[in-house]
């Protein structure tokens, strides 16, 4: 849990110390059981605010969130897992309807934008079926500063986008993806580099 607006570190070989270190783990551990419950309790109560309730909302993000919520910008409904494996950079925007499942740590850069429907997934489970009944296990998930990741967009366990780079809407992030390109598709391929004029003329619009 939370300590003072930070993460609790796990302790020695729990499931959730295996979880944040990749290994697999039991997702129906109590202790996490307990995380996801009152995650899911903090998305609906932010799903559940009005526009205009905008203090009650910050509270909800602050709480939510490993850091950041203090100035996210989320558009109702979103969902995720923990919120404790989020940490967030200044001035994220997440739109209507994104999902974050943050089984491993998912760091997210400064001014990042994400449209509608955005998934971001650190969640994998084992090929071989009986084990896949009992455990699960996760990669994390990094996004640089100023990414802009288009509407209905999916990221994959264990992907990397670099700084600046722009994610075409529905694409599947299946791979790294560097500074600076704009790429698209499924899976997703870089379609060119973000020239320097265009870097410039997005930071003076800042």
């Amino acid at each position: 849990m939370k300590q003072g607006g930070h993460e609790a570190p796990a302790a020695g070989n729990s499931a959730r110390a295996r979880m944040l270190a990749g290994e697999t783990y039991d997702p129906f551990d109590a202790e996490l059981v307990a995380l996801r419950e009152h995650a899911r309790d903090l998305c609906a109560t932010l799903n559940a605010t009005r526009a205009a309730e905008r203090d009650a909302r910050r509270r909800v993000l602050v709480e939510l969130f490993a850091s950041g919520g203090d100035t996210v910008h989320v558009e109702p409904p979103f969902h995720c897992d923990y919120g404790t494996q989020i940490a967030l950079g200044e001035h994220v925007f997440f739109n209507f309807d994104c999902v974050v499942l943050d089984v491993c740590r998912i760091r997210i850069g400064d001014h990042a934008l994400f449209g509608p429907a955005v998934q971001i997934y650190t969640a994998l489970h084992p090929f071989g079926a009986e084990e896949r009944r009992r455990t699960e296990y996760g990669r994390p998930v990094e996004i640089g500063d100023d990414v802009w990741v288009g509407g209905g967009a999916i990221i994959l366990p264990g992907v990397r986008i670099g700084a600046r780079s722009v994610i075409g809407a529905g694409s599947v992030v299946t791979r790294e993806i560097p500074d600076d390109v704009f790429a698209a598709g499924n899976p997703c391929r870089i379609v060119r580099a973000i020239d320097r004029e265009e870097r410039k003329r997005g930071e003076a619009d800042r």
